[in-house]
C-alpha cells in the first residue's frame, strides 16, 4: 500500500462509473469537470464520506451515537485515507463576493502562509528585495562611481 497517496478502486457513487484514482497526500488536488461528471460524487460522497466513517469509527460506541454518520460510499476499495473533514456551501450566501474560503475564514490563513513562503522580487529588474541594514547601505554608497549622484531622504514630520 501506498502511503504517498490515497487510492481509489471502483468507485460507483451517483454519477462515477466504476472509477479507479490515484491521489497524492501533502498536496493541493483540484477537482475540475463539467456539471454532472461527478465531481462533488467523488469529493463528498466518496472521499469525506469514507474519511468521516473511518474517523468516526475510532471512536467508543457511546460517543459514536451522539455523531451523524454517513452512508458507506460505493466503492470496492480505498486506500491511504486520513481523516477528513469537509466545507460544503449550502446555505445562501452574505454577499455576491462571498465564498466558502471567505466565509469559514480560511482564506485569512491561506494569504498568511503565501505571506510567509513568498519572496518579493523588484518589479524592474527581477532580482529578490532583501532587507538592508544600514552598514549595507554605506558599503553600496562607498562603492558607488567618483561623481555618482546620491540623494538622501528622510521622514519629516
Amino acid at each position: 500500500m501506498k502511503h504517498d497517496a490515497i487510492l481509489i478502486s471502483g468507485a460507483r457513487q451517483h454519477n462515477l462509473k466504476n472509477l479507479n484514482l490515484e491521489i497524492p497526500l501533502n498536496q493541493i488536488t483540484v477537482v475540475t469537470g463539467v456539471s454532472g461528471s461527478g465531481k462533488s460524487s467523488l469529493a463528498f460522497d466518496t472521499l469525506y464520506a469514507e474519511g468521516q466513517r473511518r474517523y468516526i469509527e475510532t471512536f467508543s460506541p457511546y460517543a459514536r451515537q451522539f455523531m451523524d454518520r454517513m452512508d458507506r460510499p460505493q466503492v470496492d476499495r480505498i486506500d491511504g485515507i486520513p481523516p477528513a473533514i469537509a466545507i460544503d456551501r449550502k446555505d445562501p450566501v452574505r454577499t455576491s463576493r462571498s465564498t466558502v474560503g471567505t466565509m469559514t475564514e480560511i482564506t485569512d490563513y491561506v494569504k498568511l502562509i503565501y505571506a510567509r513562503l513568498g519572496r518579493l522580487h523588484c518589479r524592474s529588474c527581477g532580482r529578490p528585495v532583501e532587507p538592508e541594514t544600514p552598514e549595507h547601505v554605506w558599503h553600496r554608497v562607498q562603492n558607488l562611481p567618483e561623481g555618482s549622484p546620491v540623494v538622501i531622504t528622510f521622514p519629516y514630520p
